[in-house]
């Protein structure tokens, strides 16, 4: 159970981690799976273009080639069978006989290339027809042989012409069915091609859902994520602003402490010593103690009046910004040893006493860090009353900022903090001379305004 008023613990949120690594391994499960359906469809085409097209070509010109043999037993048995030469039919046979060698080879390629096209029987049937030819053809060589070259013309119009044209049919009609086979296996790739090209088209669409997907979550989750620094950062200045705040009221208090109870404590045993002191015989030892002891609270008195002014000016209160900062300069030359040139420029206007803090908090942390780091023998402090602003400039010519991995303080988070507190706004830079230039900026509104709002060092 929780107080009213009191935030309750936000619970952590799911990292994204796991949503986008999902979202990452499908788009690329989806990407190598198409490529591999992009690849077996590439396969598929190039084994058909190689398997079916190319082979229905070669087939085409060997069946082509046989046409033409064809063709020239064809014009052979015309001459043989018009009797115009005056050539006996025997000396044909040297013709044929190249034509059939011919035939053969071509056959036989055509039988390879046309495997997978040709049924058995369009084989069958072409085999046996082109048997039954050339026993034909031998037949009627052997009766021109014998002499008898009346009957062997009657067999070549009888026989040999109509399976000549038998053969020249069956090759064309396959030189047609190849046609149709290649129109076919176009048409196939074709719808190949197609349906690729959709689903290029799809994948891409996804793809596309997958990126916007993914964008918009990454959107969704950057803006919680900037939203969430936002709160972060708010939240951030407002402990900043308590701490500082914190500081503030108990740097006060006790230097308040120290300069009322043990002031004044250490003023009355002053007081009581020199009371005592008078009583005493002159000359004796013990006035000489009681003086010595005096001189001892004296300067602790100095001392304790000096810290109480370190943790909090009085002066800040009674007199404001510019008569402290007049005040405590020379304090610092004299305690470090260091030239410190101040200078004011522009129309001086009152100073809220909560910013003034936080402005001399600012020039006290520049400084220490300066006697400190730097080892700079003189400094510049410019104090400017802008029409818009309050600038504060602190600038050194030593050694300038130096990393120390591992040790960083925080007196410069802190200065960044009082500037953003006040509106305002502190660069660290290096100037032309070397060194160090810190340039603090303050808007007049809140440097006058500062203990009116909602940021007073006493709250919290």
């Amino acid at each position: 159970m929780y107080a009213r008023g009191v935030s309750r613990p936000t619970p952590p949120e799911r990292s994204p981690t796991v949503g986008l690594l999902l979202g990452l391994l499908i788009t690329l499960s989806a990407v190598v799976a198409y490529s591999v359906y992009i690849t077996w469809q590439v396969k598929g085409l190039r084994q058909l273009q190689t398997q079916l097209v190319d082979r229905n070509r070669k087939d085409s010109l060997q069946l082509l080639r046989i046409q033409n043999d064809l063709n020239l037993l064809a014009v052979a048995m015309r001459d043989m069978v018009s009797g115009d030469e005056p050539y006996p039919l025997t000396a044909w046979s040297a013709q044929f006989e190249r034509i059939r060698s011919d035939l053969d080879d071509a056959i036989r390629r055509e039988a390879g290339f046309a495997a997978s096209t040709r049924t058995p029987e369009q084989s069958a049937f072409l085999t046996a027809a082109f048997t039954q030819f050339w026993d034909s053809v031998d037949r009627v060589f052997a009766l021109a042989r014998s002499g008898q070259e009346k009957d062997a013309r009657e067999q070549i119009q009888l026989s040999l012409q109509e399976r000549q044209a038998a053969l020249s049919t069956a090759v064309a009609r396959l030189l047609v069915q190849n046609s149709e086979n290649e129109e076919q296996a176009g048409q196939r790739i074709v719808r190949i091609y197609d349906r690729v090209q959709r689903q290029v088209y799809f994948f891409l669409a996804a793809t596309l859902l997958a990126i916007l997907l993914s964008g918009l979550s990454l959107i969704r989750w950057n803006r919680r994520l900037f939203a969430r620094l936002a709160e972060i950062s708010e939240r951030r200045s407002e402990l900043a602003q308590k701490l500082i705040a914190t500081q503030e009221s108990t740097l006060r208090y006790i230097s308040r402490e120290l300069h009322d109870e043990f002031g004044q404590i250490l003023t009355a045993v002053g007081s009581m010593l020199r009371r005592a002191g008078t009583h005493a015989p002159e000359g004796s030892s013990l006035r000489a103690d009681l003086q010595e002891v005096l001189q001892t609270v004296q300067s602790t008195l100095e001392n304790v009046r000096s810290l109480s002014q370190a943790l909090h000016p009085v002066m800040l209160d009674e007199a404001g910004l510019e008569s402290t900062l007049d005040w405590y300069i020379p304090t610092v030359e004299r305690q470090t040893g260091i030239t410190i040139s101040y200078e004011k420029q522009g129309e001086p206007f009152p100073v809220d006493g909560g910013a003034g803090v936080h402005i001399y908090r600012v020039l006290q942390e520049a400084l220490n860090n300066m006697a400190r780091h730097s080892g700079a023998k003189r400094a510049w402090v410019r104090l400017r009353f802008l029409p818009g602003a309050l600038e504060l400039e602190i600038e050194d010519h030593g050694v300038g900022f130096q990393e120390h991995p591992g040790k960083r303080g925080i007196g410069l988070v802190a200065m960044r903090e009082r500037s953003e507190l006040m509106g305002g706004r502190v660069v660290f830079s290096r100037p032309l001379a070397g060194g160090t230039l810190v340039h603090l900026a303050v808007p007049r509104e809140k440097a006058e305004f500062y203990g009116k709002e909602d940021h007073s060092l006493a709250g919290g």
